[in-house]
């Protein structure tokens, strides 16, 4: 089963304009009004309002006013337009995903916005760009691109956009995993945004963003008290494009709950106001979620006719990923209706266009189903192939998976030398303007008299004490985190090595099993079940966990032991499950190796956790990793 998509999303930074029309009655007003005025600021201001209704409404329609905006505004050289013209395109592409074209109109944005020093607009700009870095994963740069984007709020006293910035900031500190910051941002936004009585939509957006937080800490009736809060203020706006993600996510929760009705009613609601407004993306992902759950039902006609609706509208969808993700999941659902043939064919074009496009994690999904269905259909041999192919693949993407770690440390390090190196120079630079001024104060202090001399140099001596113990300090702080650093290094090392050994035991128990059928063809199906039981379980065999165990524990620092101390009663199940908690792995990932479905890993975190005694803030990860 696939993880729900909750499709919580990041705001795009508010551009103040003139005021925000609540009704179409409103735009055919606005334009009139636009028909009316004489001047170029006027017509720029209104279109912008304009813009801002059919931006979430109508997101098609709202392009033709960012063009002519931009349009009207360079016939005019008119400075303001300019800027604000390439900042609504911008706006259009971020709300479509197209975020190539965002950039290069975010881009246009800020250096017209800097040439005409308007610190409205280059505040806009840098906040986008920060949203669209966010998403790629470059938190650090986000977050930084933030800090600045507030310093501007502040200064401009312009207190709504300083909610929006803190709100998204908050939002980076989520997706990086610091959920303690992210929640103290988040009640900070809201602190802001409730003084503030215009676009109120502005709160609903960090409702919701609260709302994934207490999802993702099992607090789903938390959850969904945010969220209602949220809808209600999408509905008092006709902001329908995020009414119709939030009605989503209200089912998503829902789901979590088991209560399946409820989610069905919700989800309807959301597809029913997608439809309405030709919101593509959302009866995307709402269709898929309403089959998930009547799969989890064991309705399978009503899965695969929602699973086919979803395949309907990713003809609009560019993303092959969601297809081949829509794929997978109608095979397995054939598979569990026991339509072998129909679930071979559509698990064929998935892994045609896995294989194809480079898909490496549903082309695994993929063949580790269609392996199942070959079993069931008696074709023994090319499900041992799928098997064999499903090893390959896990090697292959948890290497990349670790190179993508190695990277982002290295990338975080350096970052780090580098700021301290600046600010090493700057102190440089500092003292010896100091050493300046020092010699300086000497020369008057010889004409002052001996007296003062002897009484300022006792003080310049302590000074220079001070600072020489100040420095010493910085130093040995500098030289332990890059103790840490070296450290934590090597644990990374010790886990990969690990899982190496792991892999060369696994793959030398197998090559002796095929020998021995080689040997002996007549005990070929008496030992192939054997064979595919051993690849399912590769991961969880006692021999390897007792190897993983022992290493674990050197490379945690007792880690098994001081679990115990909290929960003496622990199994070697639940063990297994810290263990890889506290190596940070996704729910993906540990389903994947102790052969489950993500959603076992789920309930088994909460069981845990509850286990743990843990109350409902204090978020499981968080916990692990201090032990």
């Amino acid at each position: 089963m696939k993880n729900l998509n909750p499709l919580f999303l990041l705001m795009i930074f508010a551009f103040c304009s003139t005021g925000y029309a609540q009704s179409e009655k409103e735009v055919d007003s606005l334009n009139s009004l636009f028909e009316n005025q004489k001047s170029i600021s006027g017509k720029v201001s209104v279109l912008s309002d304009i813009f801002d209704f059919y931006l979430y409404k109508n997101t098609k329609k709202s392009k033709q006013y960012a063009e002519r905006v931009l349009s009207l505004s360079t016939k005019e050289n008119y400075e303001t337009g300019i800027i604000t013209g390439n900042f609504l395109n911008g706006n259009y592409y971020l709300t479509t995903k197209e975020n190539d074209s965002a950039i290069y109109y975010y881009e246009k944005t800020l250096a017209y916005a800097k040439k005409y020093n308007s610190n409205l607009m280059v505040a806009s700009a840098m906040a986008n760009i920060s949203v669209i870095e966010g998403e790629k994963g470059n938190y650090i740069k986000a977050i930084k691109l933030m800090d600045s984007v507030a310093k501007i709020n502040l200064k401009e006293n312009d207190f709504l956009n300083y909610g929006v910035t803190i709100n998204n900031r908050a939002y980076h500190y989520y997706e990086q995993g610091d959920y303690l910051k992210a929640m103290e941002g988040y009640l900070e936004a809201i602190r802001v945004l409730d003084t503030i009585d215009r676009d109120i939509y502005r709160r609903a957006d960090v409702y919701r963003n609260i709302s994934k937080l207490n999802a993702k800490q099992n607090s789903f009736e938390q959850a969904l008290e945010y969220l209602f809060k949220a809808l209600e203020i999408y509905k008092k706006t006709d902001d329908n494009l995020f009414e119709a993600y939030t009605l989503n996510d209200i089912g998503n929760t829902y789901h979590f709950l088991e209560n399946h009705e409820e989610a069905i009613k919700y989800y309807e609601k959301s597809i029913q106001l997608s439809k309405v407004h030709d919101i593509k993306d959302n009866l995307v992902n709402t269709y898929g979620n309403l089959a998930d759950t009547y799969k989890d039902q064991k309705r399978y006609l009503l899965a695969l006719e929602n699973f086919n609706k979803q395949q309907d509208y990713l003809v609009y969808d560019q993303s092959f990923l969601n297809r081949v993700v829509g794929l997978n999941q109608i095979g397995e659902t054939y598979w569990l209706m026991s339509d072998y043939p129909n679930a071979l064919k559509t698990l064929n074009t998935s892994i045609k266009l896995c294989d194809s496009l480079n898909i490496n994690d549903e082309l695994k999904s993929a063949l580790e189903q269609r392996s199942l269905v070959y079993e069931k259909m008696g074709n023994y041999i090319k499900a041992l192939s799928d098997r064999k192919r499903v090893g390959s693949l896990s090697d292959s993407i948890y290497n990349i998976e670790k190179s993508k770690q190695i990277e982002k440390l290295q990338i975080s390090y350096e970052t780090e030398k580098k700021e301290t190196e600046l600010a090493f120079k700057a102190k440089t630079i500092e003292n010896l303007n100091q050493e300046v001024e020092i010699s300086n104060l000497r020369n008057g202090l010889y004409a002052g008299g001996m007296f003062t001399f002897i009484a300022v140099s006792g003080l310049l001596y302590f000074g220079f004490k001070q600072r020489i113990k100040k420095n010493r300090t910085e130093r040995e702080k500098q030289e332990a985190i890059y103790k840490q650093e070296i450290e934590f290094k090597k644990k990374e090392l010790a886990t990969q090595t690990l899982h190496l050994v792991q892999k060369n035991t696994f793959i030398q128990e197998l090559k002796d099993n095929l020998e021995k059928i080689k040997r002996s063809p007549e005990l070929f199906k008496v030992e192939f079940r054997r064979l595919v039981m051993l690849l399912k379980k590769e991961s969880a065999e006692d021999k390897d966990w007792e190897v993983f165990k022992s290493y674990f524990t050197e490379v945690h620092n007792n880690f098994d032991h001081k679990i115990k101390e909290v929960y003496p009663d622990i199994t070697e199940k639940e063990m297994r499950l810290a263990s890889f908690l506290r190596m940070n792995l996704s729910t993906k990932e540990i389903a994947s190796m102790l052969n489950v479905l993500p959603e076992s890993v789920l309930k088994s975190k909460y069981r845990l956790k509850k286990k743990l005694v843990l109350d409902k803030d204090t978020d499981l990860n968080h916990f692990l990793n201090a032990l």
